[in-house]
């Protein structure tokens, strides 16, 4: 059963559990979110360098806590091919999170990796 991701648009946090690449014990850490086309999505200003993203990269199966609720969920890279999707939900944070210089998305907003969550 697929759940409906759009009842946590308004929550300013979830909470992503990966499991550690050489450990293999969860690590939780709590960041921002936007919901686009039944997924969530998230920015890693490290890039590729965050240890989430490293996690993930190694086991693509997390956990997400949103409002009290825990689903489980596969991470992965945005596609780079998907361009219409990224500029999406690039532009979704800047608003979501008052990210702007000026008239513009600021750098975190334009520049750092975007990973998808499937719930």
């Amino acid at each position: 059963m697929a759940v409906d991701l759009t009842q946590f648009e308004k929550e300013q946090y979830c909470y992503l559990t990966t499991r550690g690449r050489k450990t293999g014990d969860p690590h939780e850490i709590e960041i921002w979110f936007c919901v686009h086309e039944g997924a969530l999505y998230l920015l890693s200003g490290n890039m590729d360098r965050s240890d989430w993203v490293r996690n993930l990269l190694k086991d693509p199966n997390v956990t997400v806590r949103i409002a009290g609720q825990t689903f489980p969920a596969v991470a992965k890279l945005l596609d780079l091919k998907d361009g219409q999707t990224e500029t999406l939900v690039r532009m979704k944070m800047a608003i979501k999170y008052n990210e702007w210089e000026g008239r513009s998305p600021s750098e975190w907003a334009r520049t750092a990796l975007v990973v998808r969550v499937e719930v």
